[in-house]
């Protein structure tokens, strides 16, 4: 146990305080309308069961101040992304705190003082284990509603970090796309696509199908697009098999359109999925004993009217050639006769030049921006 300035920080050891832990930020924003919680048993797995956890070291930690739980964070390393991008970086994640600087600063400085006994240089986040964890701070759009995949954050976070000496190492934003009325130019422009290009789409028949058939070539496709973006580390088998048994059983197959070539490769695709912000919200990010009813209900009985844009990838041989039509003249059909209107980008980085050109084509708008921040320890 460390303490500074009246706030006491505790290690994270039993099933109890881990309880706290998850506990903790639905209590901290349990009156605010934006917030959407991850869910509680996904928390856990990421914090126990993760197949991260075999090669990164970890360790979450809770602030106390006056008696009472005031924070929480993640002092995570991983080996694998150092060595890709040659840092020596200590990340830290989950971190949610009352309106206090000394208990922000408590947090921080013990994720430096870890990081530091195991070799590290610098403090960055806030970033999870893998790319497809929370991330970011939210530094503008405080007045707009979480994506179920994002963590908001009360705007305190961001001028305590600054105030901190943390700097910009990254930005996300995200858009509000306007889904179509008329479709029929995409169709068009992907009929031409994959004749130029020798490209077929492929929409699976079911899950089943989709599981046997396709799931780990979406990530092994994954892994190459997203080689070169901030943070990112290489899924290994086992990593896979854990995101496909988690979210592959879910999705709506004609959410997820695949682009495959003549030979066989699956050279692009996208996944999309019902909004389950307001479901999860509701549910209070639980399951159980009742909430797991609130996601049926958004899953298959009562829609939203808004998609999440969760994952899209090109392979880089085809980037610039148009497959992003050929997957939005089969997604856009779709979800309009479904009801939907709106699809939510989730994180793209500010650099990313090839998502921020897909979305030109339509309707959209700025609507949050989080950071991923960095100081040398």
């Amino acid at each position: 146990m460390t303490s500074t300035s009246a706030v006491q920080i505790v290690p994270v050891e039993t099933k109890k305080q881990l309880r706290k832990f998850i506990n903790f930020s639905i209590d901290l924003y349990k009156d605010n309308p934006y917030y959407v919680p991850e869910l509680a048993m996904d928390t856990k797995a990421s914090l126990t069961t993760n197949p991260a956890l075999r090669f990164c070291q970890c360790q979450p930690f809770l602030a106390y101040k006056d008696g009472k739980v005031a924070g929480r964070i993640v002092a995570l390393i991983n080996p694998r992304a150092n060595e890709a991008w040659k840092t020596k970086d200590v990340r830290f994640s989950w971190i949610d705190f009352i309106e206090d600087y000394d208990v922000c600063k408590a947090l921080l400085d013990t994720v430096a003082a870890w990081g530091k006994e195991r070799g590290m240089e610098r403090l960055e986040g806030p970033i999870g284990f893998i790319d497809y964890d929370r991330e970011g701070c939210l530094v503008e759009g405080y007045d707009k509603m979480s994506t179920m995949s994002l963590a908001y954050s009360y705007p305190y976070y961001a001028q305590f970090f600054d105030r901190y000496g943390l700097v910009k190492n990254a930005d996300w934003v995200e858009y509000r796309i306007t889904i179509p009325e008329e479709t029929d130019r995409f169709v068009r422009m992907a009929d031409v696509v994959s004749k130029r290009y020798g490209l077929h789409l492929r929409i699976f028949k079911n899950n089943k199908e989709l599981l046997h058939e396709g799931a780990k070539d979406i990530f092994k496709l994954f892994n190459t697009c997203y080689a070169n973006l901030y943070g990112w580390s290489q899924l290994d088998d086992a990593q896979v098999q854990t995101l496909i048994d988690n979210y592959i059983p879910f999705v709506d197959v004609n959410m997820l359109p695949t682009i495959y070539d003549n030979e066989g490769n699956m050279v692009g695709c996208a996944i999309m999925i019902p909004s389950l912000a307001k479901a999860i919200q509701k549910a209070r990010g639980r399951l159980f004993p009742f909430g797991w009813w609130h996601l049926i209900k958004a899953l298959k009985l009562k829609y939203d009217d808004t998609i999440e844009f969760l994952l899209v990838g090109v392979s880089p041989e085809f980037r610039g050639k148009g497959l992003n039509a050929l997957m939005v003249s089969s997604i856009f059909p779709y979800v309009k006769k479904k009801g939907f209107k709106y699809c939510e980008t989730n994180a793209n980085l500010e650099t990313n030049n090839n998502i921020q050109a897909m979305w030109k084509s339509f309707e959209h708008e700025q609507v949050k921006r989080r950071r991923a921040y960095i100081k040398d320890i």
